[in-house]
């Protein structure tokens, strides 16, 4: 294994410890692409903010419910409820 510098290392933890921020940001991102997309671009959309849900610690039967229903303003409000309790 490659040994890091002391930066390197510091930019590794620091991603470690905001990486619920981080997917929690993309997810709000991939909200806005989603209205503004069609077709296999939508798709595509509904694959990452699946993997970011779940890195977020939404339950996969939620995830699997909200794609099914295909509905963008669905997932706006469980984003909003998750800023809450955060």
């Amino acid at each position: 294994m490659a040994e890091f510098s002391k930066y390197q290392q510091k930019v590794i933890k620091n991603y470690y410890d905001n990486r619920e921020s981080i997917a929690f940001q993309r997810v709000q991102e991939l909200i806005t692409e989603l209205y503004l997309s069609e077709g296999k671009k939508r798709e595509k959309h509904w694959a990452s903010i699946a993997l970011h849900l779940g890195k977020l610690g939404v339950k996969q039967a939620t995830i699997d419910h909200l794609i099914e229903q295909d509905n963008p303003e669905l997932i706006a409000n469980l984003i909003q409820n998750l800023g809450k309790q955060a």
